[in-house]
């Protein structure tokens, strides 16, 4: 889910997660891994490629981005809250154009997480963006919504939606199962924004 939830791993478990995506003309691969360092504290790196072919020739981003999340107040049931700290710097080619530049992104994000005993949760967002390149510097607010449900014992649903200030929001609908303890595959597919979108990821946690 774009969505976060308000959890992090436990202390001295790691994860890995591969997900393609598409975003209208665009296509690419995020790579990230996480550890959970301290009890409520989790550490994430992120690796990116993407491709826009909205136009020929296509423009390239290559990113790098770390993540700090904090959630002091976990609980198997009710209410769970913290936050995360997430900088980010994507390399832009055009190769239409000798352009080159870098775009530098840096975002502060409150989390809230409301479960359920019958394996139901509400996710909540809120946070700003600040995004820096070529020489201007953009600010907006952020907001996320999102819903899991389970269909089985291995499978959940997820429905979500999120935006930014001076946007319309994105809506998606997916799936993820778990195909065995720690390994899970996931599917969702939404539109907004007058583009449809869609990624499918695998996480392990170990």
């Amino acid at each position: 889910m774009h969505t976060d939830d308000a959890g992090t791993l436990a202390q001295g478990t790691m994860k890995l997660e591969a997900v393609a995506f598409r975003d209208d003309k665009t296509r690419g691969v995020d790579l990230v891994v996480g550890a959970g360092v301290l009890p409520g504290l989790e550490m994430e790196a992120v690796l990116g490629r993407a491709k826009d072919r909205q136009y020929e020739p296509a423009t390239t981003y290559r990113g790098l981005g770390f993540g700090l999340k904090w959630v002091p107040l976990q609980s198997d049931t009710g209410w769970s809250a913290g936050g995360r700290l997430d900088w980010g710097r994507t390399r832009v080619r055009d190769d239409a154009t000798p352009g080159r530049w870098t775009e530098r992104e840096f975002a502060l994000t409150a989390l809230a997480t409301y479960r359920l005993a019958s394996g139901q949760a509400l996710h909540l967002n809120a946070g700003r963006k600040v995004v820096k390149a070529q020489g201007t510097s953009q600010s907006a607010a952020t907001w996320a919504a999102g819903y899991e449900w389970p269909l089985a014992q291995q499978l959940q649903a997820t429905a979500e939606v999120y935006g930014e200030q001076r946007s319309r929001p994105d809506k998606a609908l997916g799936l993820r199962y778990e195909m065995a303890e720690g390994l899970k595959v996931s599917v969702a597919a939404g539109r907004g924004n007058s583009r449809t979108f869609g990624r499918v990821g695998m996480a392990w946690e170990f």
